[in-house]
């Protein structure tokens, strides 16, 4: 088991970095105090459905040096593979998402003012800091970019983490409303009013050959497979989970089948989580 504790500054993005983990795989728990994530790690790691696991530990469970050294240890013995992730930001920034967000932080109180509170909570907190195997200081990251951070750290495989569906469709019958990109085929000639091949489909291979036989047909794919060279990785790096891709063409059984399924088999040959499905070929 593969064991991740996040901690750091409130307001820092802890719950940002747990929302990409858990985009990732990770299974996430909030708010868990230190002293409890030994006794949690074993019993995740007896189940097998818990290969990935990610634990916030903060200021609000009282977070301290010590009880973090003492868990440390008791995982060490347990042979528990863990990594600690600290999640930091400037003053000023943090002084300024809480202004913004209304929120109070956890160690404000009649006394403590937020400047005071988010100071104090720095200095408890530099001695956990030197620990930590990783740190991410999110002072001028976008969301999407702290979600790229993260995946970069715990990832293998990038382009594993989007998953892209290649589809067909037919205009008769509707766009997709899912669609990220609508690919037109229309202009290409119709296998419909050729008589062997109007009651076929673009997965017979007849009908795949008619449509690919024109040159205009090749160009077209040609230039879709580059187009999709330059923008699927774009659409990773922007940190997005999912890309639907739609082929159309007039009714969605021939044309349009074709050129998706070409799709598909392309990015699965690039090693990318893709999937095809074929919306009216039934129709």
């Amino acid at each position: 088991m593969e064991l991740v504790i996040v901690t750091g500054l409130s307001g820092a993005g802890k719950s940002c970095v747990m929302n990409a983990m858990e985009d990732i795989g990770f299974f996430c728990v909030d708010n868990l105090p230190v002293k409890m994530v030994p006794v949690f790690a074993e019993e995740m790691k007896g189940d097998g459905r818990y290969q990935r696991v990610a634990v916030v530990c903060d200021i609000r469970a009282g977070l301290t040096a010590e009880d973090l050294q003492h868990s440390k240890a008791l995982l060490d013995e347990q042979g528990i593979n863990y990594k600690l992730l600290f999640i930091e930001c400037r003053q000023d920034v943090l002084f300024s998402r809480y202004k913004q967000s209304r929120r109070s932080h956890p160690l404000m109180d009649e006394d403590v003012s937020l400047l005071l509170a988010i100071r104090k909570e720095e200095k408890l907190l530099s001695a956990v800091k030197n620990m930590c195997d990783y740190r991410l200081d999110t002072t001028q990251l976008s969301v999407s970019s702290c979600k790229i951070r993260v995946m970069g750290l715990f990832c293998e495989n990038m382009n594993s983490l989007m998953h892209i569906h290649c589809m067909s469709f037919g205009f008769r019958h509707g766009v997709p409303e899912d669609a990220d990109f609508v690919f037109d085929v229309r202009f290409l000639p119709n296998p419909y009013y050729i008589s062997e091949l109007k009651d076929k489909t673009g997965l017979d291979p007849e009908v795949s050959e008619y449509v690919m036989k024109y040159s205009a047909a090749n160009i077209y794919l040609e230039k879709l497979r580059e187009m999709l060279d330059f923008l699927v990785p774009e659409c990773i790096h922007e940190g997005r989970s999912q890309l639907v891709i739609a082929v159309g063409c007039t009714g969605g059984h021939h044309r349009s089948v074709t050129f998706a399924q070409s799709l598909y088999e392309y990015l699965e040959s690039k090693n990318y989580n893709v999937s095809v499905s074929h919306r009216d070929m039934q129709k």
